[in-house]
């Protein structure tokens, strides 16, 4: 395989990440946070990084409470989605699963820089388009619409193996 010599060519990294797709009533869980970096509000799925130790699904569960303090049970993969930052310094690999929720706890003091956890359409998120954390939030949510669904059993896990 070639490997491109321009340094603009060349990607970091990738995060590993997790998301969860969420639909109820035609409307999806979403988050409104403040990036790490500070500046305006975006909308962004429930997502964040695989902790050490942590599986996919036990990250997005975990992902899923901690930003909007509603339990997840991830049920199908929706799709795996490499995309780099267009100001460059960040490429992420995010994985996004689907799935209900249960078992609210509106009390519960949500993850720092998360503002609110909402319900939004397509369209309204649509609308709010220069408001998504990345493209990823659509995206994803188109393929969720178009039927991509995937079964869990594709995620194998060899953690605490030898």
């Amino acid at each position: 395989m070639h490997k491109p010599t321009n340094a603009a060519h060349e990607l970091p990294r990738p995060r590993v990440t997790v998301a969860s797709v969420v639909e109820r009533d035609g409307r999806f869980l979403v988050v409104e946070e403040r990036p790490d970096t500070g500046g305006s509000l975006v909308i962004n799925q429930p997502a964040g990084h695989v902790e050490h130790g942590e599986t996919l699904l036990e990250a997005a569960a975990r992902e899923t409470f901690e930003e909007t303090a509603w339990r997840f049970t991830p049920e199908f993969l929706v799709g795996v989605y490499l995309w780099a930052h267009p100001g460059g310094g960040s490429c992420y690999l995010r994985v996004c699963l689907g799935g209900p929720v249960s078992g609210h706890e509106p009390g519960k003091a949500l993850d720092e820089g998360i503002e609110r956890a909402v319900w939004l359409s397509r369209d309204e998120l649509a609308a709010q388009r220069g408001r998504l954390r990345s493209p990823l939030v659509l995206g994803v949510i188109d393929d969720y619409l178009a039927g991509e669904r995937y079964p869990l059993g594709v995620l194998k896990s060899f953690l605490g193996q030898p």
